[in-house]
């Protein structure tokens, strides 16, 4: 069926449509039923039709959707305490999306020096390979110059130094600086994980030179590298953080958190959102939070990412020729393939075998899980991975 011309051409689409969802599967109108490693690109971290997330939203939809941030929000504060219990942070900030967090974190650290009296220090440093969001200013975040194409002047004020690359982070370094925003793993960039030890370096540098360190963990955090934050596992701590796909477990909802020393300078009028922060969103992240900091959660997690890497790495030895490397952390897996399978290609024949997957830059697809999954669909997976890689003659 051809696309309604009623909708922007923006979106390259599959023509599939889903019905409904349950669990890690998602069912077209056809009738036809796929295991979903894709979750909306890291949003839906239990999957489809969570009972307690769909119980939470009939509750909060029959009392009250949205009421201006010009009132107390209680269903808010809960949340951000829950996140600030559970983290480094002191304050959030609530927005809608990725690129509102993002954007929002570069903010924060301007607003922040800028209140120190340091208001030449604007600048942001990015590094190669960063996706941030569409936003205007977010396109000059990203190392993705087709996407500012069309699009007028770049915005100002964004550099960016080789990805892993200490020396060349430090080159750049000076009292313009702003911050150092980067992503644990980046998952457009090709699920590709900073080095070890790269995030630690990072901070010893913002510390020395004055300026702050962004977290951007849009993708990876809420539980998908195996531990709430996945900064948590560098022992680091960021100045900000920026959250958003799988905190709403679905629904749309993005977060800046920030130490208090840094979240201090937004003061009354310096940021707002309309929809930041409504109600049905707070429910609906509370359900998420509270699902993760559940007993053994994230310890169950943990044993499903390492069985899913065993799978892998046994995967990519059998199949040479085909799989190159695994990339990423946790439940934000990609594997790299061979030059002479376009990921596109690749991804249709997981789609047609009942698989969805997502494709990243480097010909890397990758591997989206639900945070809920079970072994056996994890099983089903790789299976896929295995019929497609014997079928194809490279």
């Amino acid at each position: 069926m051809a696309l309604s011309p009623a909708i922007m051409k923006t979106y390259g689409r599959i023509d599939i449509a889903f019905s409904y969802g349950k669990g890690s599967y998602l069912f077209s109108e056809d009738g036809k039923k796929y295991l979903d490693y894709a979750t909306g690109i890291a949003v839906n971290s239990f999957g489809h039709s969570h009972p307690r997330l769909v119980e939470v939203l009939k509750d909060q939809s029959s009392k009250l959707w949205h009421v201006s941030n010009l009132y107390r929000i209680p269903e808010q504060e809960k949340v951000a305490q829950k996140l600030v219990d559970n983290s480094c942070a002191d304050q959030v900030f609530f927005c809608n999306s990725g690129a509102e967090a993002t954007e929002g974190a570069v903010k924060v650290a301007r607003k922040h020096a800028w209140a120190k009296n340091q208001k030449e220090r604007t600048e942001i440093i990015c590094a190669t390979g960063a996706f941030h969001g569409r936003t205007l200013a977010m396109l000059a975040a990203n190392d993705r110059p087709m996407f500012r194409e069309g699009f007028g002047p770049k915005v100002p004020g964004f550099s960016h130094v080789e990805w892993g690359d200490i020396k060349s982070l430090e080159s750049k370094l000076n009292d313009k600086v702003a911050a150092i925003l980067v992503e644990p793993v980046q998952g457009e960039g090709g699920a590709r994980k900073a080095p070890s030890g790269y995030l630690k370096e990072i901070e010893k540098l913002a510390k020395r030179y004055g300026c702050l360190l962004i977290s951007d963990e849009v993708q990876i955090g809420m539980g998908r590298s195996g531990t709430l934050f996945a900064y948590q596992q560098e022992g680091i701590e960021p100045d900000i953080i920026a959250l958003a796909k799988g905190l709403g477990g679905g629904f749309p909802v993005g977060a800046v958190m920030a130490k208090s020393e840094v979240g201090d300078s937004m003061v009354p009028g310096t940021h707002g959102s309309t929809f930041g922060g409504n109600p049905l969103a707070m429910r609906s992240a509370e359900v998420v939070i509270d699902l993760l900091l559940e007993n053994g959660f994230l310890e169950n997690l943990q044993q499903k990412i390492k069985y899913l890497d065993d799978r892998i790495e046994k995967l990519i030895k059998n199949s040479t020729k085909i799989f190159v490397k695994r990339k990423g952390k946790g439940f934000l897996r990609g594997i790299e393939l061979s030059e002479k399978i376009p990921v596109g290609d690749f991804s249709n024949l997981a789609r047609e075998n009942g698989l969805l997957l997502v494709g990243a830059a480097e010909n890397t697809i990758r591997i989206l899980p639900p945070l809920n999954t079970s072994f056996d669909e994890i099983d089903f997976a790789i299976n896929v991975f295995e019929k497609i890689s014997s079928s194809i003659e490279v």
